[in-house]
C-alpha cells in the first residue's frame, strides 16, 4: 500500500514526520505553478509524479493540499482519499473566502502581503509547536502562497469523492469542519493538528485503511 501525501500551501514533508502509519507514505513535492495556471491543470501536472498503475494507492491532502488531492482524485481514481484540515467541495469553504473569490482582490495585491506576522501564526494555526510552524512559513515561497490562496478562494469543485475520509478539528479557524460526508472530528483540534494531534490522526488513518481493504 502506498499513500501519496500533499502538504498545505508551500509546506514540505516535515508536517508528515509525526504520523505513524502502517503503510508506505510518499510525500509529493510541490512544483512551481505556471503563469495563470488553474488548480485543475496544476493537479494534472502533479499527478504525473504518482505511480497510478500501482494496484493499491491512496492520497492524503492537508489544508490547501486537500484541494489539490481532491482534483488529483478525480483524475487517477485512487483506492481512497483522506483530507485533513481541508475541504472536499467549494461549499465547505468559509463564505468570506468564496466572496473574495468573486473579485480580483487576491491577484491585485503583491506577494509580500502574504507574509503572515509571527505573532498571528500560532493563533490562526492553533499550535503550541510554534518553532516548526515558523520554520515552515519562513521557507514558503510567497509567490506560491499567493497563487494557492487565489485558487482556494476561487475553487469551483462541487463533486463529492468516493471513498473519502475527512479528518477535521473542532477548533480549526482557517478551514472549519463540515458535517457532510464521512467526517472524523478531533476535539479541540486546530489547523496544525497534523503535527499536534498526529497520534490520534494516525490511529484514525490506520483503521480507515484496514477497513478499506475489508470491503
Amino acid at each position: 500500500m502506498k499513500i501519496y501525501a500533499i502538504s498545505g500551501l508551500g509546506a514540505d514533508e516535515r508536517v508528515f514526520k509525526f504520523l505513524k502509519l502502517d503503510c508506505e507514505l510518499i510525500p509529493l513535492h510541490w512544483i512551481a505553478p505556471q503563469k495563470n495556471e488553474s488548480i485543475e491543470s496544476y493537479a494534472l501536472r502533479l499527478s504525473k509524479n504518482i505511480d497510478s498503475k500501482h494496484k493499491s494507492i491512496g492520497i492524503i491532502g492537508v489544508s490547501f493540499g486537500g484541494l489539490v488531492a481532491t482534483e488529483i482524485t478525480k483524475i487517477i481514481n485512487p483506492k481512497f482519499t483522506i483530507l485533513i484540515s481541508s475541504a472536499e467541495t467549494k461549499d465547505e469553504l468559509r463564505s468570506i473566502y468564496r466572496l473574495i473569490g468573486k473579485t480580483n482582490f487576491v491577484k491585485l495585491i503583491p506577494s509580500s502581503f502574504f507574509q503572515l506576522p509571527a505573532f498571528l501564526q500560532p493563533i490562526l494555526f492553533g499550535t503550541s509547536n510554534s518553532k516548526l510552524l515558523n520554520q515552515i512559513i519562513a521557507d514558503t515561497d510567497l509567490k506560491f502562497t499567493k497563487w494557492a490562496i487565489s485558487q482556494l478562494v476561487s475553487w469551483k469543485n462541487k463533486e463529492r469523492l468516493k471513498n473519502c475520509l475527512k479528518i477535521s478539528g473542532t477548533k480549526d479557524l482557517l478551514l472549519p469542519h463540515s458535517s457532510y460526508g464521512n467526517v472524523e472530528l478531533i476535539k479541540d483540534g486546530a489547523h496544525f493538528m497534523i503535527v499536534d494531534r498526529a497520534t490520534e490522526i494516525s490511529e484514525i488513518i490506520n483503521q480507515y485503511i484496514l477497513n478499506s481493504f475489508k470491503l
